[in-house]
């Protein structure tokens, strides 16, 4: 089973949508692995978005990020990584889809509510360093009847 590193942004905590981000991964039949309720200081902020720090919008982001607490989880599934960015929509809202996150709950790029990784070898990366002591190693009881 692929793992994905999934963040509700201070933006989505504060507008209250934590439980219903949380519902349309359950929903789907994907296991919440970790989650942690945490305020980000500047110096993690600036090595979760890294690849970013060359953008003209890094330092904005980073302030942002840092601006009220987040929801860090992990999600494991089949093809989790994938399928959690269509649950969550297009970078810029008004390019999301109707039915997901964004297209639901968001307007602008700067408050878009949540970040999804966008690649395995991206998910790797973040849950390594969100949950550096690794998740909870459990199994739904759900699990055979969401996968063959």
């Amino acid at each position: 089973m692929e793992q994905t590193f999934i963040m509700i942004k201070p933006d989505g905590v504060q507008r209250g949508l934590v439980g219903e981000i949380i519902s349309r991964f359950e929903k789907k039949g994907f296991s919440l692995k970790g989650l942690k309720f945490i305020n980000v200081d500047s110096a993690f902020a600036e090595k979760h978005y890294a690849d970013l720090s060359a953008k003209p919008f890094f330092h904005g982001l980073v302030e942002y990020i840092i601006s009220g607490p987040v929801v860090a989880m992990v999600w494991e599934g089949k093809n989790v990584v994938v399928t959690g960015r269509k649950i969550i929509g297009a970078t810029n809202p008004s390019e999301s889809a109707p039915g997901t996150i964004r297209g639901d709950f968001a307007i602008e790029i700067g408050r878009n509510v949540i970040h999804g990784s966008d690649s395995v070898e991206s998910a790797r990366k973040e849950i390594g360093l969100w949950f550096p002591d690794g998740t909870v190693p459990w199994k739904s009881s759900l699990h055979p009847w969401i996968y063959e």
